[in-house]
């Protein structure tokens, strides 16, 4: 599939004080952006984040694992399909991977890296050996080695990619054939508006102490801030068809369980402590034909410090989102919104009539899903 097709999804969230994403120091990571800090979430978090959402609907095998431990999962498969002790299946499984060339790391069974696979990729190279694994056990290691090198363990872990794969793509440096181009870019979100690290001093006291003891048993420290955060990302529908072998339907799937997981997902970071999920106030998607556009400039100029700090960034976005359709000429395929701004409230009603110019009447969320999907397979067959 070589069409363009793009699909953005903008969302605007507020979370309370919270610390979703540490830096090396521990706070809250940031950025400078419009001249001005900004709390700031990683893409690599939230889509580790999206990834486990969906991955915790799906069944075992349509998972995907990232690990460094890939050898010992192999193990652990070929004793489970044949009764091979850990030490024969361990060593068959060693030279199955042998054939990869993956660069060994520090740690004895260890990759060098994480590597990130399907769990039905790997049950399929388990069940290369099933039939003959005792006879393969009772080779010295040059035949077990001589006796699997021609088996397709490669080809194993280069279709049948699961959504996560798919998605996400994969990167082995060292090893070209088993990358993965990734289908979606997620961009690290911001704060739409300027933000103060902040310290949460914190003490606990020893339950067992005696009545006429003070002070605690332990103090310390957490950064925090509290944001209204513009997130941002991006499926190329194209490659996200053709890292499923072709397969539309498997794409579309793939693509309303990114878009559902995404808007739904939170990073975990001292979730313990801070409880801080919550839904996102806007959720919209733009189907585009010519190229991703992130709207982050919407945010140059941070939106002041005072309430209504999340119904003025949706506005912005919204303002954004019409400008540059009207000063470039830009005709989106497509574009809807899920928010929770009406007109009834005056302090969001220019809010709910700037969404409805740039998104048309609001939608239930479970609707733009549906309606996306439906609209894209529409392209689809104008096109074929």
């Amino acid at each position: 599939m070589t069409q363009r097709l793009y699909i953005d999804v903008h969302v605007v969230q507020t979370v309370p004080p919270a610390n979703l994403n540490r830096d090396d120091q521990g706070n809250p990571k940031e950025a400078t952006y419009g001249g001005v800090r900004r709390s700031r979430v990683s893409s690599q978090a939230w889509k580790r984040a999206s990834r486990r959402h969906f991955d915790a609907q799906a069944p075992e095998p349509d998972r995907a694992t990232r690990t460094k431990r890939i050898t010992n999962e192999l193990s652990t498969r070929i004793s489970q399909n044949t009764g091979l002790d850990r030490e024969d299946a361990g060593r068959i499984a060693t030279c199955l991977l042998a054939q990869l060339g993956l660069s060994q790391g520090k740690k004895a069974g260890d990759t060098a890296y994480l590597l990130f696979y399907g769990n039905a990729q790997l049950d399929a190279v388990a069940a290369l050996v099933t039939d003959r694994a005792t006879d393969l056990a009772a080779l010295d290691e040059k035949a077990l080695a001589e006796a699997v090198k021609e088996l397709p363990v490669a080809e194993s872990f280069t279709t049948g990619h699961p959504v996560g794969v798919a998605l996400f793509g994969r990167m082995v440096a060292d090893i070209p054939k088993l990358n993965v181009d990734a289908a979606v870019q997620v961009a690290h979100a911001i704060s739409t508006h300027e933000t103060q690290l902040e310290f949460d001093y914190f003490t606990a006291v020893d339950d067992q102490n005696e009545q006429d003891e003070t002070g605690a048993g332990m103090i310390g420290t957490i950064g925090f801030n509290s944001a209204t955060l513009y997130r941002y990302a991006t499926v190329g529908f194209a490659q996200l068809t053709d890292n499923l072998g072709g397969d539309t339907e498997a794409a579309l799937d793939a693509l309303d369980r990114f878009v559902d997981s995404f808007a739904l997902s939170a990073p975990t970071g001292y979730q313990n402590s801070f409880a801080h999920r919550t839904r996102p106030s806007l959720v919209a998607v733009i189907v585009r034909t010519d190229q991703p556009v992130n709207l982050v400039s919407a945010f140059e100029e941070p939106v002041a410090a005072e309430a209504g700090i999340q119904a003025n960034s949706a506005r912005r976005l919204a303002e954004e989102h019409i400008t540059a359709t009207q000063v470039w000429g830009d005709t989106p395929l497509y574009g809807a919104a899920s928010h929770t701004f009406t007109t009834g409230e005056a302090r969001a009603k220019d809010t709910a009539e700037t969404l409805t110019q740039a998104f048309g009447e609001p939608v239930a969320f479970a609707d733009l899903r549906t309606t996306l999907r439906a609209r894209i397979t529409t392209a689809l067959g104008e096109r074929a």
